[in-house]
């Protein structure tokens, strides 16, 4: 089987992007659990994010969820990243909270209601000049709760215009990554319900639109590493928003469900070209800390991706394709198997000392003052959270 020392200089080139909405205050739609500490404003969500990259070496950038990452300068949050180590990356649209929005938005029937989205997506492009960013990702609660509400096919019209107009002003180093998700809000039928749907949109617009997988945004059972290999083989598997489920969108630490699934899914993206800092494919984690804290509930996915990354990098492919060939099922798999069952944790541990990082990061960071210091300086103004 491949060794560890083998796999160092591909471990090097992970990068990890953490959303700014995963250090404020979330829960679930009966109630929210507030925490000392959390940021008040950006520029505190920047700070907290760059904790993560300080420990892990494994976050370089934090992506942005408009409005609720709104600031008066955003060149100006722009320098306070990078005073920080880390620079500002993905900026989310947000489509979703607006009463105008409660039957759709770029897909909506009403031609105003499609203006106010389309605007506020050429908005976002705007500050993605400020920031430096790439890419504009868009993930759509548009879609019906009742047969009959509204025609199905129209919507598919309207949607795919309005992204024609928003992509017609994308610049040529940026990039419109479309998400899809199978239900929720809208419970008869989603507008961008699945990977085929947001395939044949972006394919529509071009080259530089691509498709987001978000691991929590599949019907249960769904084999999410064949999504993964079409859409590369497609070449429009743009980035991930990795995080897990045990029911629907839950939205809980990436690999605290299935580990295995993760080490699949990452598997694919290796063998089929997508890892790396030249594949074009972003990984990010979207996901909320509701009852654990939010700068170690990071630190905690980021060593989840990154564990995973290497065991899937330790496949022995000539060991694999070698059995592949001869059909011998059962030799394939224990290839998979094995590698999927090594312990690689005092490996990465080792290996971070060599990088100058800690050994266990979860540990340097609970050791460090910065939890305390925020809980304590942190008092008064309002909390970052949902909307916010």
């Amino acid at each position: 089987m491949t060794s560890f020392s083998q796999i160092t200089e591909a471990l090097a080139e992970q990068a990890i992007e953490l959303p700014s909405w995963a250090f404020g205050n979330s829960g679930t739609r009966f109630r929210v659990f507030p925490q000392p500490g959390v940021p008040r404003d950006p520029f505190e969500k920047v700070a907290d994010a760059a904790q993560v990259h300080r420990v892990t070496g494994l976050a370089p950038t934090v992506a942005l969820h408009i409005p609720w990452d709104e600031v008066d300068d955003f060149a100006a949050l722009r320098r306070h990243a990078e005073d920080l180590g880390v620079a500002l990356g993905t900026i989310n649209s947000n489509t979703f909270q607006d009463e105008a929005y409660k039957l759709g938005s770029l897909a909506h029937r009403d031609a105003a209601v499609r203006r106010q989205a389309i605007d506020h997506h050429l908005r976002c492009l705007d500050i993605m000049r400020e920031t430096g960013s790439r890419d504009l990702k868009i993930w759509l609660a548009d879609g019906t709760n009742y047969p009959g509400q509204d025609d199905l096919r129209a919507r598919q019209d309207h949607l795919a215009s309005s992204l024609a107009e928003i992509y017609a002003a994308v610049g040529e180093d940026q990039r419109l990554v479309l998400e899809y998700k199978f239900f929720e809000p809208a419970f008869y039928h989603t507008d961008v319900p699945d990977w085929g749907t947001a395939y044949a949109q972006v394919s529509a617009l071009g080259d530089r639109a691509v498709v987001c997988l978000d691991t929590g945004h599949h019907a249960p059972g769904t084999n999410i590493e064949f999504i993964v290999m079409q859409l590369l083989r497609l070449g429009k598997l743009g980035s991930f928003d990795f995080n897990s489920r045990f029911y629907a969108d839950d939205d809980l630490i990436v690999g605290a469900a299935d580990p295995f699934q993760l080490f699949r899914i990452i598997a694919e993206v290796i063998r089929g070209g997508g890892y790396g800092a030249d594949s074009g494919v972003a990984f990010m984690l979207d996901q909320c800390h509701n009852i654990e804290r939010k700068i170690p509930g990071q630190i905690r996915s980021v060593l989840n991706v990154q564990e995973m990354t290497a065991r899937a990098l330790l496949i022995d492919h000539e060991a694999l394709d070698a059995a592949q060939r001869e059909g011998d099922v059962l030799a394939a798999n224990a290839v998979y198997m094995d590698a999927f069952s090594t312990d690689v944790r005092p490996d990465l541990a080792q290996w971070r000392e060599s990088r100058g990082l800690p050994a266990d990061p979860m540990r340097a960071y609970a050791e460090s003052d910065y939890q305390d210091r925020i809980d304590a300086e942190r008092v008064g103004g309002s909390q970052a959270g949902w909307g916010a």
